[in-house]
C-alpha cells in the first residue's frame, strides 16, 4: 500500500497548479487564442481601383507579393477570397490601371501574385493590398519593404464578417 505524503510543500504545489490551470481548465477542452481582425492601414487605399481584374500576373513580373487570409476569431484559412494588389513599379505608377490586379486565395487561404519590381515612391518602397469582396469588412494594407532591393513582400489579413 502506497502512502500519500501530505505536507505543506505538496499542498502549496497542488494549490498553485489549480490557480494556474483553473478548475474550468480541467473540464473544458483547450482552444486557440482568438485572432484579432486586421485594421486598415493609413494610406492603404491610395489609388485604389474598385473592380480591378483578376489576373495571372501584373506586367512582366519578377517580384512576388504573397500572404494569407484568415477569419477573425478562430483563424480558419479563407479560400476563394479576392485580394487586389497594386504598387509603384518599374513598369508603372500606383494610379496606372496596368499596375493593378487581383488574385484569389487557395484552399489554405494563401495568395501569391507576380508583378514588376516595386520601386520607392516618396522614399518608401511599398505595396498596396485590399480585401474588398463584401463578405467580410474591407481592409487596406500598405506594407513597406525592408529594402528597395527585396524581390518579395508579404501581407497577412485576418477578416471579420461585414
Amino acid at each position: 500500500m502506497s502512502t500519500i505524503l501530505l505536507n505543506r510543500r505538496t499542498l502549496i504545489a497542488a494549490g498553485g497548479a489549480v490557480l494556474v490551470t483553473g478548475t474550468s481548465g480541467l473540464l473544458l477542452p483547450a482552444r486557440a487564442d482568438d485572432f484579432a481582425p486586421t485594421a486598415s492601414m493609413p494610406g492603404g487605399a491610395n489609388n485604389y481601383r474598385a473592380g480591378a481584374p483578376t489576373v495571372d500576373r501584373i506586367g512582366k513580373g519578377g517580384f512576388w507579393m504573397s500572404g494569407t487570409v484568415r477569419r477573425a476569431g478562430d483563424g480558419a484559412p479563407l479560400a476563394g477570397q479576392r485580394i487586389q494588389i497594386w504598387a509603384h513599379t518599374t513598369e508603372g505608377r500606383e494610379q496606372d490601371p496596368q499596375s493593378h490586379g487581383a488574385t484569389l486565395t487557395d484552399k489554405n487561404g494563401a495568395f501569391r501574385l507576380e508583378m514588376p519590381q516595386i520601386v520607392p515612391v516618396f522614399g518608401q518602397p511599398h505595396g498596396h493590398l485590399a480585401y474588398d469582396s463584401g463578405e467580410f469588412k474591407t481592409v487596406f494594407l500598405r506594407p513597406v519593404m525592408g529594402s528597395a532591393k527585396d524581390t518579395s513582400l508579404e501581407a497577412h489579413f485576418v477578416l471579420q464578417p461585414a
